[in-house]
């Protein structure tokens, strides 16, 4: 779907350039403010030498004892101890938030592993936090960099459907613009789009976190208004109903027509936040809720808004996934809306949807909202197309090796692709899906050093289909279940591009998009292409950009530069170490 002109206002808002040398957010340090600082934490090796004073900041992930963690998060610290002035040596201030740090994927060997196979995505939150924490003066843990999830966040112009199936598919090739002997394959999944007029009835719990660490600005006040958008699109076949948490979860309001708008504000306008997070109880709760009100043939859906930060009940993530993964077979899925900082949890949040059969979102503003409860309700609510899977085989004759961008925590076994059984992703009306591979053509050098001994040839070179570059499938099953269906497609070598120029402004933004996420991680793969040269190759393929979207990218990309130039380069593992090296 599209969105709406007001996208148009630029993303960093308020940072003057000295600020970013210091450890400070955007704005006043205020109680109303107090997102944007940056909490001491008091259980820090004491031995650790206090940083600079031109320190970048970065979000550190603090993994242990993080249900413990809450009750030492001191009150919110003037602007002069941001610089370090007072505090005594040994003590840093960390954010305590969550992330799951995957390695990159690895290189393959076409020879070895001809085959790729992994599970869409149609999450964007990543895009959201990065973003966040990049307007905060901060740069991001690797954790929170998902590739996938920042390519996806932009709308493409891919093909629709126009046999039958839920969604089109649309292939280019091109030289990669970081690696000279290397060119870039673009897959891109376009699903139908359906106006909210014409969804379903819809079912919808919204579970709202009113515990103490949703008291602040990005907290429960976001999330009010956030909901409230989302009120405005019910339509009268619609049905909500109200699930909060705190210390206990209880019901403010019982399946309600949507026709009963005053009703239903009314009830998110008198929340209040306080108190200790039984999160799993609350999700517990929001099931039952959904079951109540279940609309068969309909949507059936948990709208979860909070921070995660779940330190009553059960808190462990493997029992949390397991809980909504069980839940699932009931025919309600769950999305998460994640809200907050400091705090928090986006490694349980992007995971719960993911086993609730939902999607993720990061809510940092009420642009996003209205993005994703309002410009892309459809996408968000109406699944056209579940368990998609996508395989592509390599043809040994054109490519000698292959490396897919992203999707880390998507993999999937060869034998996973035809089993039904195996869950993977959904995707909504109107998504967008695209996934990157870097391959290295034959006679090109590669990563890999040549094998001495190299495998026999399984089948004769002249019944291998030499203008073939790939094999593109396609699994998916119809949204009310049953046998998966395929889709299969060649991707022609013929039709690739000889430079980057030629490519599609889609192509060549989705790469620079790809390059930065790289970047913000270690770098390992993208050479002496800096953050100049993504600049460079996002603003030459901003296109039509009617809404602003990568005009605002590359607004990022220069703050994170400006960042990265007061960040420290001999801290290993920080994000600033792998952008100065390219600069």
């Amino acid at each position: 779907m599209f969105l709406p002109p007001y996208f148009l206002r630029p993303a960093v808002q308020g940072c003057a350039a000295g600020l970013l040398l210091t450890m400070a957010g955007c704005g006043p340090s205020s109680p109303e403010t107090r997102g944007a600082a940056l909490p001491v934490q008091e259980t820090l090796a004491p031995q650790v030498a206090a940083p600079s004073p031109s320190e970048a900041p970065r979000a550190d992930v603090i993994l242990a004892g993080y249900n413990n963690a809450k009750a030492l998060a001191p009150a919110p610290m003037q602007a002069s101890m941001m610089t370090r002035e007072s505090l005594p040596a040994g003590y840093r201030a960390e954010p305590r938030e969550q992330y799951q740090n995957l390695p990159d994927n690895p290189i393959h060997s076409v020879a070895q592993a001809p085959v790729s196979t992994f599970s869409v995505d149609v999450d964007t939150g990543a895009y959201a936090n990065v973003r966040r924490l990049l307007n905060q003066g901060s740069l991001p843990p690797q954790g929170a960099v998902r590739l996938e999830e920042l390519v996806n966040y932009f709308p493409y112009d891919y093909a629709l459907p126009g046999d039958g199936s839920p969604f089109g598919v649309t292939t280019e090739s091109a030289p990669s613009p970081w690696n000279p002997h290397t060119r870039l394959l673009r897959i891109g999944i376009k699903a139908s789009d359906r106006a909210v007029a014409e969804l379903a009835p819809a079912n919808l719990v919204f579970l709202v976190d009113v515990s103490g660490s949703m008291d602040r600005r990005e907290g429960l006040p976001l999330v009010q208004s956030t909901l409230k958008l989302l009120v405005d699109q019910l339509r009268e076949q619609d049905r909500v109903s109200l699930v909060v948490y705190a210390g206990e979860s209880r019901v403010v309001l019982e399946p309600t027509s949507g026709r009963d708008k005053a009703k239903i504000r009314n009830a998110i306008e008198q929340l209040t936040a306080g108190g200790s997070t039984a999160g799993a109880s609350g999700i517990q709760l929001a099931y039952q809720m959904a079951r109540q009100g279940f609309i068969k043939n309909g949507i059936n859906r948990i709208l979860l808004a909070t921070d995660g930060d779940f330190n009553v009940g059960i808190s462990d993530f493997d029992r949390l996934k397991q809980m909504a993964v069980e839940q699932r077979k009931s025919g309600v899925s769950l999305t998460t809306l994640g809200f907050g900082v400091d705090n928090y949890n986006e490694h349980l949040m992007e995971q719960l949807a993911d086993a609730g059969d939902g999607n993720y979102a990061y809510i940092d503003n009420l642009r996003e909202a209205r993005k994703v409860l309002v410009d892309q309700l459809g996408s968000t609510l109406a699944v056209v197309a579940k368990d998609v899977k996508l395989q592509v085989e390599f043809n040994p004759v054109q490519v000698s090796e292959y490396r897919l961008l992203g999707y880390e925590n998507r993999a999937l076994k060869r034998e996973d692709f035809n089993n039904d059984k195996v869950d993977a992703g959904e995707i909504g009306a109107g998504h967008t899906v695209t996934a990157l591979y870097e391959i290295v053509p034959k006679g090109e050098q590669g990563w890999l050093e040549p094998l001495r001994y190299g495998p026999a040839p399984t089948q004769p070179q002249s019944s291998i289909k030499s203008d073939e570059l790939a094999m593109l499938r396609v699994r998916y099953q119809a949204p009310q279940g049953g046998s998966s269906r395929l889709i299969e497609r060649p991707i022609l070598a013929s039709q690739q591009h000889g430079k980057l120029v030629q490519a599609s402004d889609d192509l060549r933004f989705a790469a620079a998009v790809a390059a930065f996420a790289q970047q913000l991680k270690d770098a390992r793969y993208t050479g002496d292409f800096g953050l100049k040269d993504t600049v460079a190759l996002a603003r030459g393929a901003k296109g039509e950009d009617r809404f602003g979207l990568r005009g605002e990218f590359v607004q990022l990309v220069e703050l994170a530069q400006s960042l990265q130039t007061a960040a420290p380069a001999n801290q290993p593992g920080r994000s600033g170490e792998a952008l100065s090296r390219r600069e």
